[in-house]
């Protein structure tokens, strides 16, 4: 599968799994609840995708290395 589908759906599934939690936890401001989940799901990202992420950045950085194909 492609590294940068992977990255990006594991980092929506952290979010709203860290919303989840959240809310069950009894944060009931939904500005705040966003606001806190952005942010603990994002630095759990940081830490648990890191795998990842390097591959998805390789992934990128090989396409960007790639010769354009010329036209005639």
């Amino acid at each position: 599968m492609h590294p940068v589908v992977v990255y990006t759906a594991s980092r929506i599934g952290l979010f709203i799994i860290t919303l989840g939690l959240l809310a069950l936890v009894g944060l009931r401001n939904p500005l705040f609840l966003l606001a806190a989940s952005f942010l603990i799901s994002g630095v759990a990202s940081y830490v648990l995708l890191s795998k990842q992420r390097d591959a998805m950045s390789a992934r990128i950085s090989d396409r960007l290395d790639q010769p354009k194909p010329q036209d005639d």
